[in-house]
Parts: structure tokens; C-alpha cells; sequence
């Protein structure tokens, strides 16, 4: 057999194999982290998606504000069961014709035989709250748990402005204490850049779930208080998960002329994005069947309040984490004159091995003109070994080898993406 004969046969072995592979499809690039999603590279059109989304959430907390509950501005608060055909406005109707003060709310909560009319308003008196009483009492005769009409079926509370703004404060320390923690960890744990990205999205998120009650009208408690901060920690256990992976594939970036920071930090994005989205459904659906069972089954209410303010936190830091996080950290690094640098010598390298190959195909098309048949072959494949390429890793997510022992490999290949 000839060389073309067997160079011509291995090729097309070769291309068989090749075709009989099956395609990779989306959701296994996902999971397997090779996807080559440009999101880094796309910054600023997620910079761009990411002012108007603030821009409405700013203009709706300076404009409309929030609704607060009767632990933050101090007020009044009434219960009765709905005995008698009584309903939501014609219990609000009765308490006003009693007191002469418009109720802020009224509202069903409960269910069941737990099941009550809830009425907030300002503060009243101790002779209001009397005349409120008589006054739902005399329209309903309520009944209590053992089935007995009595005044005591009605109850009431009352906290004062002062309550209020105490508790006000303490959550804007706390809030205060729990972001400065966080940058010292990070800052320690990774690097500076790394706690100001994450600073940042959490800002992101406070901003658009603050935006987003204000602008749906939302009432503020201290539940949705203790659910912001649960989702902040969420947003944040995501975007350190990144950032360690980033912080993994770039060691030794200086050394070696193959891949920008911004690459290699798309790819740190690509391999976990699956884990992100992973951790947010897993998140997402049972705070969901929550809200469910918190606003069909039991009522509006500290419950309610809880889960509502999860569930949007969860989908904000989701997006804030995988978009918003390694993109503000790559703007960070490339203000800084190193990596401006690095990136030009990546990129002059890459020019250099595009030149040699360009030389290299040149060579192979001048030995094949002027050498036997029998000869091409080995000369195209002397020309091929002499080529140089220094291609981005975002390009292809090569497999990890197996080992016995984790922490091993390619680096930045120590683990699948999708566990």
C-alpha cells in the first residue's frame, strides 16, 4: 500500500470516529462546565441591563417607599374571628364608624378554626381601642375557641413609635456588622478585589429586593428583615464558590502566556455556573411550596413574609452571582497596569503562533509541489510539529484525568462542575 493510500485511510478513520461521537448538547456543556458561555466578555451588556434595572428600583423606594409594618412605625393591632358574615371591609367599615381612624390594613389570616380578621392602624388610646372593641363586638358577637360568644374573642396590641425606630436601628446594625464581617473574611480568605466584588452584588441584591417591595407595595416586618439577611448569606456562599474557582484557575497566570485573567475567569464562570443553578433551584422550590402553603393554606403573615422576601432574594443573588460578581472583579483587575499587560502579551503570542502556522501551511503547500507524492505526508506532518498555538482555555474544557486522590489535574479541572 502506498503512503497517500495509508494517510488517506487513517484520515478517514479518523473522521469517522469523529462523526460518530455524538454531539455534545447544551445542557451537558452546562454541566460539564465547557459551554464557553462569553459572559465576562459580555460585561458591559450586563452592566448596561443591570443600570436600568437600578435605576427602577431607586426610583420606586424614593418615590413610592415602603410599606411598614406596625413593628417599625409603632401602631395598633386588632383580631376577631369572621363570625356572623363579617368581612375584611366591613370590619375596617365598623372600626372606623367606632374610632373615627381609617385602618391601614385589615386582612384575613389563618385558617380554619384559626382563621381571624386583622386590623392595623395608627396608635389609639386605651379608649379607642375600647370603643373598637364594643363596637365589633356588638356588629359580630365573635366567638372564641370553645364556640362561646364572648367580648374576649376580640384582642388587641399596641406598639408604641419608639419600639419601632429601636428596632429600626439594631437592623441596620446588624446589617452593617454582617457586611463588614463578610469583607474582612473574604479579603483574608481570597483578596481585596475579590471582597469588593462581593460587596458590590450584595449591594445589588439589597437594592433591587428593597426596589422590588417598594414597588409591589410589600409590607416590611421583621420576618422580611431575618429573610433578607438569610438570602444575602445565600448570594454571598455563591459568588465565594466562583471566586475560589477563579482564584484556583489563575494561579500562575504570570508565568504562562496561554490565557488572560478575563478567560480564565469566564471559565472559572462556566464551571460552576451548574452548581449555581443547581443550589437555586434547590433553594428556590422549597421556599416556593412555602409561599404556597403561606398564602393558600395559612394566610398572609410572618410566614408569609419570610418566604416571600427568600424566594425574590434567591433569583437576584442567582443572577447577581453568575453576571454581575466575576465580570466587577475582572473591571477591578483591569484597571490595574499588571494584567494590562499580561493581556498584551497573551495576545502577542497568540499573533506570533498564528504567523508560524500561516509559515508552517505555506512550507507544506511548497514541499507538495515539489516533492513525490509518496513524500507529502511526512513532510505536512514535519511542518504540523513544528507549529506553536496558544489557544484560550475557554476554547474547550478539557477532561480531568482520574486520580486517586482529589485536588489533582488540570488545573482548574479538580472537579466536576455539575456535583
Amino acid at each position: 500500500m502506498s503512503a497517500n493510500t495509508a494517510n488517506t485511510a487513517n484520515t478517514s478513520s479518523t473522521a469517522g470516529s469523529e462523526a460518530a461521537q455524538p454531539k455534545e448538547g447544551f445542557w451537558a456543556k452546562v454541566y460539564n462546565g465547557d459551554g464557553d458561555f462569553k459572559i465576562v466578555q459580555n460585561r458591559k451588556r450586563w452592566y448596561t441591563v443591570l443600570i436600568g434595572v437600578l435605576v427602577v428600583c431607586l426610583a420606586a423606594i424614593l418615590i413610592r417607599g415602603f410599606s411598614l409594618g406596625i413593628d417599625f412605625e409603632g401602631g395598633t393591632k386588632i383580631s376577631m374571628p369572621p363570625s356572623n358574615g363579617a368581612t375584611t371591609s366591613s370590619v375596617a367599615e365598623t372600626f372606623q364608624e367606632a374610632t373615627g381612624v381609617e385602618p391601614q390594613a385589615t386582612q384575613t389570616v389563618g385558617s380554619g378554626d384559626a382563621k381571624s380578621i386583622e386590623i392595623t392602624s395608627s396608635r389609639l388610646n386605651e379608649q379607642q381601642i375600647q370603643e373598637a372593641r364594643a363596637a365589633l363586638y356588638k356588629a359580630y358577637k365573635p366567638t372564641n375557641g370553645a364556640g362561646e360568644v364572648t367580648p374576649d374573642a376580640i384582642s388587641d396590641s399596641t406598639v408604641s413609635e419608639s419600639w419601632g425606630s429601636t428596632i429600626t436601628q439594631r437592623m441596620l446594625l446588624a446589617l452593617g456588622v454582617f457586611l463588614v464581617v463578610v469583607f474582612a473574611y473574604i479579603a483574608i480568605r481570597l483578596e481585596r478585589d475579590m471582597a469588593l466584588a462581593a460587596i458590590a452584588c450584595l449591594a445589588i441584591d439589597l437594592t433591587v429586593v428593597a426596589g422590588i417591595y417598594a414597588l409591589v407595595g410589600f409590607q416590611v416586618s421583621p420576618a422580611t428583615v431575618i429573610g433578607l439577611l438569610t438570602i444575602l448569606a445565600y448570594s454571598l456562599y455563591d459568588t465565594v464558590v466562583v471566586f475560589d474557582k477563579i482564584q484556583e484557575n489563575t494561579a500562575g497566570l504570570f508565568n504562562s502566556t496561554r490565557a488572560t485573567y478575563e478567560e480564565q475567569t469566564n471559565l472559572a464562570v462556566n464551571q460552576t455556573i451548574m452548581r449555581s443553578i443547581n443550589t437555586s433551584l434547590f433553594s428556590a422550590v422549597p421556599i416556593a411550596s412555602l409561599l404556597i402553603v403561606a398564602v393558600w393554606i395559612m394566610g398572609v403573615g410572618t410566614l408569609k413574609d419570610l418566604a416571600l422576601v427568600q424566594f425574590i432574594g434567591v433569583i437576584a443573588g442567582t443572577f447577581s452571582s453568575i453576571f454581575f460578581a466575576s465580570p466587577f472583579l475582572v473591571s477591578l483587575k483591569t484597571r490595574r497596569r499588571k494584567y494590562r499587560d499580561h493581556e498584551q502579551r497573551v495576545m502577542r503570542a497568540r499573533q506570533l503562533a498564528e504567523d508560524e502556522e500561516h509559515d508552517a501551511e505555506a512550507a507544506s503547500d511548497h514541499t507538495e509541489t515539489v516533492t513525490p507524492a509518496s513524500s507529502s505526508g511526512d513532510a505536512a506532518t514535519v511542518a504540523s510539529d513544528k507549529k506553536k498555538s496558544v489557544a484560550s482555555p475557554n476554547s474547550a474544557v478539557p477532561q480531568a484525568p482520574q486520580h486517586d486522590e482529589p485536588g489533582h489535574g488540570v488545573a482548574g479541572q479538580s472537579w466536576r462542575p455539575g456535583m
